[in-house]
Order: C-alpha cells, then structure tokens, then sequence
C-alpha cells in the first residue's frame, strides 16, 4: 500500500483532476496530467506519451444476466469518454465460489485495480484494500457505506442499499388471478398458498442448490423472524458469539426449511443454477421461484418472456412482520466495490480506479444502469435518477419499500473468518434437506463448526 507520502500525492492529482461533475474539460485536462506523469519510455515523444491510456482490471461476480449487462454497459461507456483510462473486465463465471476465487487471487497476489468485495472486513484486517477516496464517497449518500475501524472507506455499494429486500418469492400473477390466490400475509397464509398449489397438481417452489450461495434463498427469510428478536443486542451471531444464544434456537426455522423443501419444492433443486429459475418459472414448471436477484430477476423473466406477468413478495413472519436484514456496509461478509492495494502501489492504477469509481457513482451512470434494469446504487444525486417502473413486476419491489409491515433488522458478525463458516452452514443446510443429515447431526456440527469459528478470533 502506499505511505502516507505517495498516498497524497495521488490525491493531490486526483484533485487537480476534476471531479465528474465539473465536465468534460476537466476530463481533458486530468488526461494531460495523468499522462504527465506517467513514465514513458525514453526517446518517445510528447503526443505519444499524451495519449498513453493506463489499463486496470475490474474483478467481479458473474450471476443474473441483468447484473452481467450493466457491467458490460457501465464499463463499455466509461471507456468511450475516457481520455486515461481503459477498464478491462475480469468476470468470475456463475457456479464459481466467489469467496474461493477471492482467497485464490489473493494467494497468487494477482489483484486486480477494482473489486467487487466479499469478505470485506478479513481483507481489510490483512492489508488488501486501499482506502477508498473522498472524491468518491462525497458522491453518495453517508448511510450507504461505512468506515473501519481505522476510519477509512473500504467499500462502496454497487447497487441501491435497501438491504435484503432482493431475497423474495416470484410468482406467476396470472396464475394467481386464475386461481384465486393471493399474496401471503402471514407466514401460515404462505403455507396455506404452497398447499393449495400443490393440491392442483402443479409445482409451488422452484430453488436452486448448484452452487451454495442460493440456499440463503429461503433460508433467511424463513429465519428472519429468529435473527430479529436480536437485533437490538448485536445480532444473533454476536449473541452465540457471547453464549446468549446457540445453533439451537435456530431449529424451528431449520425444520420448516425441511419440511417445505420435502413437501412444496420442486424436484432437482440440488442441480439447479439459479439463473434456471427464471427458466423454471416462464415454462410454468414451478408457479414461484426463490430469488436474490430482486428487480434483476425480474428483468431476466421480461427478456425471455415479455408476456409473463411476474410478481414479488417476501415470506412473511407469523404476525405478518416483514422481517428484512440490512446490508453490513462495512461488515466481514459485506459486498461493495473497493480498490486494491496492490493497485494503490501504482500512482496511475489508483488514479484510474477512483476515476472509474467516480464516473459509477454519476446521475448518468445510474440512469444507464436503470434502463438496464438494474438498481443503481444511493448516490447523493438519487432525485436526479430516472426510475425503471417498466419490468413487470417492479413496482411490487418498490411498494415493499413503503410497506408498513417491513421492519429492518440487523445481525452482523465481527469473527474474522464468519465468511467460511457462513459456507460451512451453507453446505450442511444443504445436506439437510437432501436427507443426508438429520436436523439433530446438523445443528451439532453446525455448533461445533461455530465454537471453532469463535475460537479462532
């Protein structure tokens, strides 16, 4: 990383480079200044060196093909203005373990410039992240992103934080007016829902297992209402980190994750992709669809089937509470994009990573990522934001945002390594409901899984 001496100068050039804000001219300008300085061989001339762009690369996890797009316009129209700075996309394909692929990168020092986060706080801890600057965070809102402990920035979001709304149920509207059906109120009206699909003869649930990240689909909603009762005190994970609670006050929620996998889910979810859903969902195979994609997946279900009529709701609590979790803006398994330190080693790398960064976080970015389908993220602008009301279904996304019942919760973890044990409970839920460990063995090992997580700081 760099010392405190480097470090201001690449902010002193990112001042005399003009924020975004300022125009174009400002754009011309910061190009000369970068190029300047930019060490060019010996003998080359001037307008060589001017034109000279530095190239970064942008790691990022593939998933929904609605994210995928708004990456590849967001970047591909960051490069067309740009007189500096190439930004070249280094994707993660879908079914890969992000987090591994992260450890992997790390482990060979091959990081790239831009990163898009996970497992912010371990990193942070060990180095690996450059702080992020003010030039960027003044561009968006304070509650949207948060400071270390050293108080720096280390991640800002990529989309609208509106915590984990985007964990919900799609569902076939048509086939709810055709049958009478509505959207749960309660989680027993949501039982009484999956069982009168099912006594039609048709599919209630399609989810997916192929990779373990999808299995919080369900999960968390069903624990929601668990995770809340501690939400004042730290978060549940705090409170069995301090002895107050334990794997054991999770198994109702463990068993109705069973029971509603043997008796409502449709068959084949331990080898079904989460894209796939959307697949499931157009060719009437299931009638809901567990997503975390949000107003993503929706778009996806418009771009295969423009006359599928999509709806969205959230699993419910048993008083009809709509517990959602908010996103840990600085927490161990938070997601963001963030610099890396080995870019900010390179004068010009850290430059172009924060003019990127910078160019993210315009009114005219977010407006492109919106059209995409996309929720941009809570830029300071966001009144400025031309709203995407168009994808079926998304205006349902929106009324849960004003929906009285919805009542946030946090339960975040300080353990340096939470992030693998996360996947360790990831796997055994997994293995749970496929039958190959009973809920007894299951919360045992889970325990035991934890307290080695605990002990390990």
């Amino acid at each position: 990383m760099h010392d405190a001496t480097t470090r201001a100068g690449v902010r002193a050039r990112l001042g005399r480079r003009s924020p975004w804000v300022v125009g174009a001219a400002g754009i011309a300008v910061a190009a000369l200044a970068l190029t300047g300085c930019s060490g060019s061989p010996s003998g080359s001339d001037g307008d060589s060196a001017a034109k000279e762009k530095t190239t970064i690369r942008f790691l990022y996890a593939t998933g929904d093909d609605t994210w995928n797009s708004v990456v590849d316009a967001v970047v591909k129209a960051f490069n067309e203005q740009s007189d500096t700075t190439t930004v070249q996309l280094d994707p993660l394909p879908a079914g890969s373990d992000y987090a591994t692929a992260l450890k992997t990168m790390d482990a060979t020092g091959n990081w790239p410039a831009v990163v898009d986060m996970r497992d912010t706080l371990t990193y942070v801890n060990a180095g690996k992240l450059a702080p992020i600057p003010d030039s960027v965070t003044e561009l968006i809102q304070p509650e949207a992103f948060g400071t270390a402990e050293d108080g720096n920035v280390y991640t800002v979001p990529y989309s609208a934080l509106n915590g984990e709304i985007g964990l919900n149920i799609v569902y076939n509207k048509d086939y709810f007016k055709d049958n009478d059906l509505e959207v749960p109120e309660t989680y027993d009206d949501f039982l009484d829902l999956l069982a009168d699909i099912k006594a039609n003869g048709d599919a209630p649930l399609a989810t997916a297992a192929a990779e373990v990240w999808p299995s919080d689909q369900l999960w968390k909603p069903l624990a929601a209402p668990y995770f809340a009762q501690y939400g004042d005190e730290g978060g549940f994970w705090t409170a069995a980190q301090n002895g107050d609670a334990s794997i054991e006050d999770l198994r109702e929620p463990l068993q109705e994750l069973l029971d509603i996998t043997n008796d409502y889910v449709l068959e084949g979810w331990q080898s079904t992709a989460d894209a796939q859903t959307t697949t499931l969902l157009v060719n009437d195979m299931a009638v809901m669809a567990t997503s975390s994609a949000g107003i993503g997946r929706l778009n996806d279900i418009n771009k295969v089937d423009p006359d599928f009529n999509a709806g969205l709701f959230i699993i419910p609590a048993e008083d009809g509470t709509i517990n959602v979790l908010k996103n840990a803006v600085n927490g161990d398994t938070a997601g963001g994009l963030a610099i890396s330190a080995q870019a900010a080693e390179d004068e010009d790398e850290y430059a172009s990573a924060t003019e990127f960064l910078e160019y993210f976080y315009q009114v005219d970015t977010a407006n492109l990522m919106e059209s995409e389908g996309w929720l941009a993220p809570n830029i300071v602008a966001s009144d400025e934001i031309e709203r995407n009301t168009s994808i079926p279904g998304s205006k349902d996304y929106f009324a849960l945002l004003e929906n009285p019942n919805l009542q946030w919760y946090e339960n975040v973890s300080d353990l340096s390594t939470f992030s693998a044990f996360n996947t360790f409970f990831r796997q055994a839920r997994i293995e749970m409901q496929d039958g190959q460990s009973s809920i007894d063995d299951t919360i045992a090992k889970v325990q035991a899984e934890f307290d080695k997580t605990v002990a390990a700081g």
